[in-house]
C-alpha cells in the first residue's frame, strides 16, 4: 500500500509510523486512519519488527480531527459505516508487540486519545495537550473515557475530560499519563532508545504474552465503550451543539450552547 498521510519505515527491528500532514499539524482524517491501520497490521505480521514507535512530522503530533468539513465534521454519517468516524480497524492494543507514542508536539482530541492506546508514551514538555471534546459539543472517542480513567484515576480523568482544558506535557508526566516529559527534540530519540532495547534484549513471545495479560482485563470494557461511541458521537455531532462546537472554534468566538440534559440524551444501550 502506498501511503499519502503517513510515513512507514523500519529501523533495526523498530517500525516507525509518522503522521505526515505537517502543513495541517497532522490533523486526523479517514485516509490517515486507514493508513495507520494498514501500517500497524504490517508491523504485527512482520516477525522482524519487535516494537512500533508512532510520532508526528513537524512541530505537532496531531492537532485533532480535520475540521475542513465545518459544521458537518461530526454529523451522523452511518451510510459509510463505523470507519467513517476515522477509527483504525487495527489499533495499538491489538498488536502483540509494544507500541510507543512519541508525542513530539501539540496533541489535541484524537491526537491525545490515540496515544492512550499505546503501551508507553513520551511527550514534549512544552506540548499543549487537550481532550477538547466537550468544547466541540461531542464526546471522547477511542475508548478514552475508560482508558484515561484506568491510567490516571477517576479524579484526574474527570478534570481533563469534563473540562476539556489545556495541559502541558510536563503536567502529563506529573499525573502519570506519560512515562517521560522531555525537550521536544529529544522525544523521538528517547522513544526509539526504549523500543530498540526491546528489539535487542527481550524474547518476542514473552513480550507478546505479557502484553496480552496486561490488556486482557481492560480491553473488553474499552471495546464496549468504543461500540457505544459509534452511535453516540454521530448523534451528538448532528445536534445543534455539535455544529456550534466546531463553528465557534473556527470563527474564534465564545460558544452559544442550546442543548438541555432534560430534553433527551442519546441511547446508551
Amino acid at each position: 500500500m502506498a501511503y499519502n498521510e503517513i510515513i512507514y519505515e523500519i529501523d533495526s527491528g523498530v517500525a516507525v509510523l509518522t503522521l505526515n500532514r505537517p502543513e495541517h499539524l497532522n490533523a486526523w482524517n479517514t485516509e490517515m486512519a486507514t493508513e495507520i491501520s494498514h501500517a500497524l497490521y504490517a508491523a504485527e505480521t512482520n516477525d522482524s519488527v519487535r516494537a512500533v514507535v508512532i510520532t508526528g512530522a513537524g512541530r505537532a503530533f496531531c492537532a485533532g480531527q480535520d475540521l475542513s468539513a465545518g459544521a458537518d465534521t461530526f454529523a451522523d454519517n452511518n451510510d459509510n459505516g463505523d470507519q467513517a468516524q476515522g477509527t483504525p480497524a487495527t489499533m495499538p492494543w491489538d498488536l502483540s508487540k509494544p507500541v510507543v507514542a512519541a508525542i513530539n508536539g501539540h496533541a489535541i482530541g484524537v491526537g491525545i486519545t490515540f496515544p492512550l492506546s499505546a503501551d508507553i508514551r513520551f511527550v514534549a514538555e512544552d506540548a499543549k495537550l487537550q481532550f477538547a471534546f466537550v468544547r466541540r459539543g461531542i464526546a471522547p472517542e477511542l475508548g478514552s473515557s475508560k482508558l484515561l480513567t484506568h491510567i490516571v484515576g477517576l479524579q484526574r480523568a474527570s478534570d481533563l475530560l469534563l473540562s476539556g482544558r489545556f495541559f502541558s506535557g510536563q503536567e502529563a508526566m506529573q499525573i502519570g499519563l506519560v512515562a517521560q516529559s522531555l525537550p521536544s527534540e529529544q522525544v523521538l530519540s528517547a522513544a526509539m532508545d526504549w523500543a530498540h532495547d526491546i528489539a535487542r534484549n527481550t524474547a518476542p513471545v514473552s513480550v507478546a504474552v505479557t502484553k496480552k495479560m496486561m490488556w486482557e482485563n481492560i480491553k473488553p470494557e474499552i471495546l464496549k465503550t468504543v461500540s457505544q461511541e459509534f452511535s453516540i458521537i454521530p448523534w451528538l455531532g448532528a445536534q445543534p451543539d455539535g455544529t456550534e462546537g466546531v463553528m465557534h472554534f473556527i470563527e474564534k468566538r465564545a460558544p452559544e450552547w442550546e442543548g438541555s440534559v432534560n430534553s433527551g440524551l442519546p441511547d446508551f444501550s
